[in-house]
């Protein structure tokens, strides 16, 4: 608790920005929300969901802080769950322009998770995977009024995959999949004066690592609606609200199907963002609505991020 204290309190400590277009809510694409948040299942088996950016900038680089919480089964032979597991990633992110169309995205994690067991709490922190992903305007109407965005990129194993925790309740107890995974991603916008709608859908395909273990594909998808509360010439506070929904398919190991390690959960979520010049600071909260995970073995609780960036 104290490093999460500490962690929020230097993020908040840093200003933040967005840049403007007159009275209308200027808002990017939102693919890499959706590549950083992390699995339903843990930070390590997935890349996450919920956007590109900013939604108040296009071209960014910045911090970003994620915690998410679940109940599981302690073992196999305890009914209720019982044990809370609690994954918490720090990490620098950004996109960077390269033609008007074109953009590069990138974000590296470093996770630090704890689950308390009845035999004592079990820690484990590291560096996790790298993202890359190229991001191409796919349509703009000439209004502004529309505009829908692609992206294909690739998840490099850099965090350390344990062999020994896939034997729990939550094989995504890691600090990487120590595989390459490859990721395809869609972002419509509808954006008029101050009201905003944000579709968003990702899919995931997760390969065999070293260890002849393969998580299961993840596919994301979320609609998001925005609307500018308050803003002038410096400044813009923005509110969101929205559902998001995932879904996980089955591990394998050694090429066979590995029970209760499918599952989909759906969230319902609100949150802000507020810019300053050339600094953005947003938050989220996202709730269950609907948690079928692993068997039923685990549930979804509540997740939480907060993010400050730097328009470039």
């Amino acid at each position: 608790m104290n490093r999460i204290i500490f962690i929020l309190s230097l993020t908040l400590s840093l200003t933040y920005q967005a840049k403007i277009m007159n009275d209308s809510l200027y808002i990017g694409n939102e693919i890499s929300r959706m590549l950083d948040d992390c699995d339903a299942c843990g930070c390590a088996a997935g890349n996450g969901s919920s956007g590109f950016e900013s939604l108040l900038n296009p071209q960014f680089i910045g911090v970003k802080y994620f915690a998410q919480h679940y109940k599981a089964k302690e073992n196999l032979f305890v009914k209720n769950l019982t044990q809370d597991q609690y994954f918490n990633t720090l990490q620098v992110w950004g996109k960077i322009p390269l033609t008007k169309k074109l953009s590069i995205y990138a974000s590296l994690p470093f996770h630090f998770h704890e689950k308390k067991t009845m035999r004592g709490d079990i820690n484990i922190n590291g560096i996790g995977d790298m993202n890359l992903m190229g991001i191409y305007r796919l349509i703009s109407s000439e209004d502004n009024f529309h505009q829908l965005n692609g992206g294909f990129g690739v998840k490099i194993p850099l965090g350390k995959f344990d062999e020994k925790g896939i034997s729990g309740v939550n094989p995504s107890f890691q600090l990487g999949t120590g595989s390459w995974d490859y990721q395809a991603a869609l972002n419509y916008k509808f954006q008029k004066n101050k009201l905003a709608v944000l579709i968003n859908t990702d899919y995931t395909v997760k390969t065999e690592n070293k260890k002849h273990y393969r998580f299961g594909n993840q596919w994301n998808y979320a609609m998001t609606g925005f609307y500018q509360v308050a803003g002038n010439e410096k400044t813009i506070f923005s509110a969101k609200a929205g559902l998001q929904g995932e879904v996980y398919d089955k591990n394998k190991q050694f090429d066979e199907v590995l029970p209760n390690t499918a599952g989909s959960a759906l969230y319902g979520k609100f949150g802000f963002e507020a810019s300053y010049k050339k600094f953005s600071l947003g938050g989220e909260v996202m709730l269950p609505t609907y948690s079928n995970l692993a068997g039923g073995d685990i549930e979804a609780k509540s997740r939480f991020s907060i993010f400050i960036n730097f328009g470039i």
